[in-house]
């Protein structure tokens, strides 16, 4: 299996996510678990029942996060010289030239993107479509929603 692509940043990110859910929510829910079932009869414990799907929930969640750590492939983007390329990890500022308004975009690994942060995946069509792309360039990307016209303005990596 390839190695997926992850920022330094996000990789602390996830770092501190499986931090918190291994020594407190891991902790708290099975306190909740006890509690519940010291209220007696387990099969119309509703409590019980919810907590021990809450720590199902997070059990996989620590297992996601432990693999994708195990499966990713660090990349500083600041160890990278700039050319104005567009890279894995760099935050490109953009014009929509349809809607007329400046967009920026930083391209990350799956588990750290947040598009309202614009934080985008490595693997969503914005990306695949900037990524070797030069500052200057025009690009016509085909997406979900319908196909975007973006100048690549600034290629930064941050």
């Amino acid at each position: 299996m390839d190695k997926l692509p992850i920022t330094k940043a996000g990789e602390l990110k996830i770092s501190k996510q499986l931090h918190q859910l291994k020594t407190k929510d891991r902790v708290e829910i099975s306190q909740a678990i006890a509690d519940a079932r010291a209220h007696g009869d387990l099969k119309e414990n509703a409590e019980y029942h919810a907590a021990k799907e809450e720590q199902g929930f997070i059990e996989a969640k620590i297992q996601e996060i432990e693999h994708a750590l195990a499966n990713a492939q660090v990349i500083d983007v600041k160890d990278i010289p700039e050319t104005g390329r567009v890279v894995f990890g760099s935050t490109i500022d953009l014009y929509d030239i349809k809607n007329e308004k400046s967009l920026t975009y930083k391209i990350v690994g799956n588990l750290e993107s947040d598009p309202s942060l614009g934080l985008i995946s490595i693997q969503t069509p914005i990306a695949m479509g900037l990524l070797g792309k030069n500052e200057g360039d025009e690009v016509t990307i085909s997406t979900p929603s319908g196909d975007i016209s973006l100048e690549i303005e600034k290629v930064k990596h941050l």
